[in-house]
């Protein structure tokens, strides 16, 4: 009997595989070829004057968020007890509109949360001084760097957002491994710095690469704050900012920010 069962192990490790595996995909395509270079909203000029974190500072930031993400997952699954004794296989499937509830649920928890401590962060000036200003060192974003920023802001942000997802939807470890890796891939897309109408995350979802964008641009940190998924709250809230996408002299495309008319 094993410390760990292997749903642990799955819904625990597959979020960090998927992360830099779709992110390596992005990474590959940007800098190995020119087949995105027309949906790119900054050029690699950009990247390598906007940005003040370098990339092997946002590998290293990323790997220690993602050993504090595993650790804290570990615990919470033990908390719950779904440890290695329980992993019999004799556990009867939920049907499908039960566990698609579970995941509807997960999917706003994990909203509503980011939503709020995002604003907190950059509404309290310590906060973003402190810890979520790391996160924009990188102004102009990449794949890989969804997850980079100051450990306490990324487990009071991300990571309990997700166990607080994962707790009050009620979803088996198994289903959560699927939930987790969706919102990863999400979060990465998010930051992707690429805008192609033919992405069904970015067709699908109206907080896209483009609506984060706005959030990273200078004095974008007052609008734009949900994440992952939808944009109701700063509907609901006031902080939402409509944009245009235009094409950027240069190639590629750019983000225009404007005042929402409805406010």
């Amino acid at each position: 009997m094993g410390f760990m069962s292997g749903e642990e192990l799955v819904v625990t490790l597959a979020p960090v595989a998927v992360y830099w595996a779709y992110a390596c995909i992005y990474e590959a395509l940007l800098q190995r070829t020119t087949v995105l270079d027309r949906y790119r909203l900054h050029s690699r000029r950009d990247e390598e004057t906007k940005n003040i974190a370098s990339r092997k500072d946002v590998v290293r930031g990323v790997l220690l968020q993602q050993a504090i993400q595993v650790a804290i997952s570990v615990a919470v699954l033990k908390l719950e007890g779904h440890g290695a004794a329980s992993d019999d296989g004799r556990t009867a499937p939920e049907p499908f509109l039960v566990l698609a509830a579970r995941f509807g649920v997960a999917m706003l928890v994990l909203d509503a949360w980011q939503y709020f401590m995002h604003r907190l962060m950059h509404s309290v000036p310590y906060l973003y001084r402190r810890f979520h200003s790391w996160h924009h060192r990188v102004a102009a974003p990449y794949a890989y760097a969804s997850q980079y920023g100051h450990p306490v802001d990324g487990v009071l942000t991300e990571t309990l957002s997700g166990a607080a997802a994962y707790l009050i939807s009620g979803m088996s470890p198994r289903v959560a491994a699927a939930f987790f890796a969706f919102a990863t891939v999400k979060g990465v897309d998010d930051h992707c710095g690429v805008s192609a109408p033919w992405n069904p995350l970015q067709a699908v979802f109206r907080n896209n690469a483009a609506y984060h964008e706005v959030h990273h641009q200078r004095g974008g940190g007052r609008r734009n704050f949900s994440q992952p998924f939808f944009v109701v709250w700063d509907r609901l809230l006031g902080t939402h900012a409509p944009y245009a996408l235009r094409r950027r002299d240069g190639g590629g495309l750019e983000v225009r920010a404007f005042k929402d008319p409805t406010r």
